[in-house]
């Protein structure tokens, strides 16, 4: 039997385990990346471990995030990040060079590697032929030590692209239908690997847009094949030596596949407020706009900026909106100034940012209140946006100008005949941005502000778990949820007492101090428990307030690896009809909870003070266990390193 694309690159780096789904199995890992929102607390982990040097072939730390500096935080930690990556080996990308996923893909990105990210969206980098994953911060660190990261082997889920998207439709449509089949769960467990003729249409931006979404499905990562059109994008970056083809045998096996004709997809839009919720662009086309934001990770290329301008020629943009333009990185503003790009968009009225995340992460650019905003953005979660009860549509660039020039929701195909885009031959380089690391740091001061606090410190798990259920939630909690993003709470990423007292406050504002009253807390909750970001401070944050364990009706991926990296223990129902047998404010025993961590029991039971017992499921590997009982992943770490002397 053939090997999938994805197959090919875990056999090429496997270090433990084999390639048999659901099978747990650890990989050396090339290369990663952190971003600034969560880098500054990776590398007080790294710290924390004691070595002197990454050991991957390429880490960088990107500053993309927290771009604004309203006080003195923000500037401080981008000093911080800059000089512990001078004193670790590791390439620091400033502020203002852009996204950390554009970035990479431009500058870094190489088929047949392995990239670990602290940033759910890391697998954006699967459109150059990379297996590429978002962890947390701590798992990222443990890469940097040279530790092989630990995952469940995935399926490999097939989408076989066929046809020719139509002028007017573009990627995001097709990962966007994609979401509006599988939904926000449908990637579980799951790698998607696309191929097929349809494939060799699609540049590797449009690869980028595409695996960069599959995020939203839960999927661990996306991986297009390394090909001919693989071969024209890093020649162009002046790359060339990174090449090399990559593609599935023509008996591949896959869990599943899915068609896709390119040719059959409409203009689409998910509407308010999950990136699944995906209609025609033409069922809701009409409803009046005020904000349009071309941007992100996912539609920030030069590519997509180029469509806008190209379609905004002869036209304006409509005087009821504000149309705003984020370059996904320096280089893309560039090239968009020399190809003239750029003077279209501001003549037609664009503001145009500074390279970063910006709104997509509550970074500004909140909409008004009771209006519609379109955003090219990779998430609409309700509030993330910064405005309450906000209305955020997810869209195209196509979609995007369109609506922006008629003041409502357009499909794009109203404006006529769609204008052709061409890239250039060779981008203009300029890696002014990228600052290399000292061959030898030994001698760098690392740069502390105030900011900069220490990481706490866990006791192992107890023999026995008695916690009161503080708080019970529904399904689909995602990350932001549980701690939230925005201009005034990621300044507090590298504090964990200040940040600590936002966990929950979209949910419960009085969360934290109801958790620091109760003790030992568990948290009770739903489907789909921590979708979204690969921030770890929602795990670490909680369990510093004192939450020992949650029980769920099942967990997304990134989150529950970060819960056991934290020494919170996840558990699932059995049963989930038992989720209805416990009220908020019971207290929950777990007798024996440690034993059965160490002895690979896969059951626990629960006893409630409602009156009710049950059995929770323990779907954990060995290593997770241990992990758990020392209560988190450095305190094992600590362990195992003084075994070995």
């Amino acid at each position: 039997m053939g090997l999938s694309v994805t197959e090919k690159i875990i056999a090429a780096h496997i270090v433990k385990g084999n390639l048999t789904p659901g099978e747990p199995i650890a990989i050396k890992i090339d290369q990663t990346l952190t971003q600034d929102a969560t880098g500054t607390m990776a590398y007080l982990e790294f710290e924390a471990i004691g070595i002197d040097r990454v050991k991957t072939e390429l880490s960088v730390s990107y500053v993309d995030h927290n771009l604004l500096q309203s006080d003195f935080r923000n500037a401080d930690d981008h000093r911080f990040l800059q000089s512990i990556a001078a004193r670790y080996g590791i390439h620091f990308s400033r502020p203002g060079n852009g996204i950390c996923h554009q970035v990479h893909l431009e500058r870094f990105a190489a088929p047949g590697k392995t990239l670990l990210g602290s940033d759910s969206h890391t697998p954006t980098a699967g459109g150059c032929g990379m297996l590429a994953i978002g962890a947390g911060g701590l798992d990222v660190a443990m890469a940097m030590a040279g530790q092989p990261f630990h995952l469940n082997m995935p399926e490999v889920l097939g989408i076989h692209l066929t046809g020719e998207l139509s002028p007017w439709v573009s990627a995001k449509d097709v990962i966007l239908e994609l979401l509006r089949r599988l939904s926000v769960k449908g990637g579980v467990g799951k790698v998607l690997e696309y191929f097929g003729p349809g494939v060799k249409t699609l540049s590797v931006t449009d690869r980028g847009a595409i695996a960069n979404l599959g995020t939203e499905l839960g999927a661990t990562g996306t991986v297009f094949p390394s090909d001919e059109i693989t071969l024209k994008f890093l020649r162009a970056q002046e790359r060339e030596e990174d090449w090399k083809e990559l593609l599935p045998d023509e008996d591949a096996n896959y869990s599943e596949i899915i068609e896709i004709d390119l040719s059959s997809l409409e203009p689409m839009i998910a509407c308010p407020s999950s990136p699944d919720n995906v209609v025609k662009v033409k069922e809701v086309s009409g409803k009046e706009v005020s904000q349009v934001i071309i941007g992100s990770c996912a539609n920030s290329s030069l590519r997509d900026l180029t469509i806008a301008a190209k379609a905004l020629e002869g036209r304006s943009i409509n005087p009821n909106v504000s149309f705003e333009i984020n370059p996904g990185s320096r280089q893309v503003l560039e090239n968009s100034d020399v190809s003239g790009v750029l003077r279209t968009l501001i003549h037609a009225g664009a503001r145009i940012h500074q390279s970063g995340c910006l709104g997509c992460i509550g970074m500004g650019q909140a909409p008004a209140t009771d209006t519609i905003s379109l955003r090219t953005f990779t998430r609409n979660f309700p509030g993330r946006s910064g405005t309450k009860n906000d209305q955020v549509y997810l869209c195209s660039p196509e979609t995007a100008v369109a609506s922006a020039i008629t003041g409502k929701i357009t499909d794009p195909r109203e404006l006529g005949e769609a204008p052709r885009v061409e890239m250039p031959e060779k981008f203009v380089i300029n890696d002014n941005g990228i600052i290399s690391p000292p061959k030898d740091g030994a001698n760098v001061k690392i740069i502390r502000g105030p900011n900069i606090k220490p990481l706490p410190d866990f006791e192992p798990l107890p023999e026995e778990l008695e916690a009161k259920v503080v708080l019970k939630v529904g399904d689909n909690i995602t990350t932001d949820h549980i701690m939230p993003a925005g201009s005034k709470i990621l300044p507090l990423r590298s504090n964990v007492p200040a940040i600590s007292e936002y966990v929950f406050s979209a949910i419960d504002p009085d969360f934290p101090k109801k958790a620091k009253e109760s003790g030992n807390v568990i948290v009770v909750g739903g489907e789909n428990y921590g979708q979204g970001s690969s921030r770890e401070h929602a795990a670490l944050a909680p369990r510093y307030l004192g939450v020992r364990a949650k029980l769920v009706k099942s967990f997304a991926r990134i989150h529950k690896a970060n819960l056991i990296n934290f020494g919170i223990v996840p558990m699932t129902f059995e049963d989930p009809s038992d989720y209805d047998k416990i009220s908020q404010d019971d207290t929950l025993t777990i007798p024996g909870i440690r034993n059965a961590l160490l002895t690979g029991a896969k059951t626990v039971t629960v006893k409630s003070s409602g009156g009710d017992t049950f059995q929770a499921r323990l779907e954990l590997s060995e290593r997770d266990r241990y992990i758990l009982a020392a209560g988190g992943l450095l305190n094992w770490v600590r362990a195992e390193l003084k075994k070995d002397g």
